[in-house]
């Protein structure tokens, strides 16, 4: 145990001899000097310069950004209860459904297109096919019906999400090609290389990541809320079935 401290504290006087024998202030100087050169560059360039320093990889990451923009814009426009299964809607229709005014219905729901109706058309198209109707039957038509639109209001927002997985691997596919471009550009001309040649190509690289972060995070955010306002519309269109399965029911009994 005490071997294990001797070596410890040899090693830490070794590393603080090497530091205290190197040239003072060399290191730090030339790495400074580095730094604030290529942030300068960074922070002084125009958003066209930007653009240019990114390559080619800042065109499907704008393109990504702006279907972003409007798929939220879609998103919280459509993914709304009056657009899904307005409560209006439903009472028509169960009220014409009990009264035996299947025609009117059928019309109804033609005329007012949303995921409500296309549930009550299926109810209604089986019953015109049907002398007798099963209520087994008619219920597993109308959750089939159910589970497609489901299944459409939650393959919206799957963009979103596919959006956020790819953005930033652009983003870093392009990063990988410009660090590629640096260490080119450094390679062929050895004689003239300097660090700060190197590093205001890698900070460029580095900027199609950064645009890919911007992209991927916001759409993931936007996903993860718009999957949660598409289940609570999905569950208020369950509970919307089985109003209109109940109906057909009662006019069955009747």
């Amino acid at each position: 145990m005490k071997k294990s401290y001797l070596y410890i504290l040899l090693f830490a006087g070794l590393m603080l001899i090497g530091v205290l024998c190197q040239p003072a202030g060399a290191q730090t100087v030339s790495t400074n000097s580095v730094l604030t050169e290529v942030d300068a560059e960074v922070l002084n360039m125009s958003v066209g310069e930007i653009f240019d320093a990114g390559g080619w990889a800042m065109f499907p990451l704008i393109a990504l950004s702006l279907l972003t923009g409007a798929l939220v814009i879609y998103f919280f426009l459509s993914l709304r209860g009056s657009q899904i299964g307005p409560e209006s809607l439903e009472e028509e229709i169960v009220k014409l459904v009990r009264m035996g005014a299947f025609d009117d219905a059928s019309r109804l729901c033609e005329v007012k297109t949303c995921a409500l109706s296309s549930i009550g058309l299926a109810g209604l198209d089986h019953q015109k096919g049907v002398s007798d109707m099963e209520p087994a039957i008619l219920k597993d038509i109308l959750e089939g019906a159910g589970a497609r639109e489901s299944e459409k209001l939650q393959g919206q927002t799957q963009y979103l999400l596919d959006i956020a997985v790819v953005s930033p691997m652009m983003g870093l596919l392009g990063t990988v090609f410009g660090m590629l471009k640096a260490f080119n550009a450094v390679a062929l001309d050895v004689a003239s290389a300097k660090p700060v040649v190197l590093a205001g190509g890698v900070s460029e690289a580095l900027i199609t990541t950064a645009l890919g972060l911007m992209v991927g995070i916001p759409a993931m955010i936007f996903y993860a809320y718009f999957r949660r306002r598409a289940s609570v519309l999905i569950s208020g269109l369950e509970a919307q079935t089985a109003g209109i399965f109940n109906a057909f029911c009662s006019k069955r009994i009747r």
